[in-house]
């Protein structure tokens, strides 16, 4: 079984740009978004991928997940099966350390809202932390890709 385990982070300035080693688009959509359990769709340039991802533990630092890649036509036919619209978002990968960020910049719905996340070998590893992260928002379930379908960022009271 293959665990993943994640720190997510408010971004609080654009400095991540120049830092980033690549940039790419991505949309997604979720079949099943239950019970913290989740079945997405993922089209990233010009591959698709279906995953599954279990229910958080440890605060929301965990949990397990399953991703493989499928043709991008088939991403594209499973989409119209999502449920509640579909995530717009430009990923930065931001190499710091040891580790690589992926720095989140969403579009649509979600404009305005930029997230860090970066993946670690245990949930006790030390990581260096980059000037542009914010705020940690690990397991707030509000910051989560699958509910920003139907609780999108412009609909946040500020």
């Amino acid at each position: 079984m293959s665990q993943e385990i994640e720190r997510k982070f408010l971004v609080e300035d654009d400095s991540y740009r120049m830092m980033a080693s690549s940039s790419s688009r991505i949309a997604q959509g979720y079949i099943c978004r239950t019970s913290g359990r989740t079945v997405r769709v993922r089209i990233r340039g010009d591959k698709g991928f279906l995953t599954i991802k279990g229910p958080s533990a440890d605060g929301g630092l965990s949990r397990y997940e399953w991703e493989h890649e499928i043709p991008v036509q088939e991403a594209e036919e499973l989409m119209l099966l999502c449920d509640g619209g579909i995530i717009d978002k430009v990923r930065y990968m931001v190499p710091i350390g040891h580790h690589t960020f992926e720095v989140d910049e969403f579009a649509g719905d979600n404009e305005g809202l930029v997230i860090a996340e970066v993946e670690l070998e245990s949930v006790d590893e030390d990581f260096d932390r980059p000037s542009f992260l914010g705020q940690e928002v690990t397991g707030d379930r509000r910051y989560y890709n699958s509910c920003l379908v139907s609780h999108p960022f412009k609909d946040w009271k500020k």
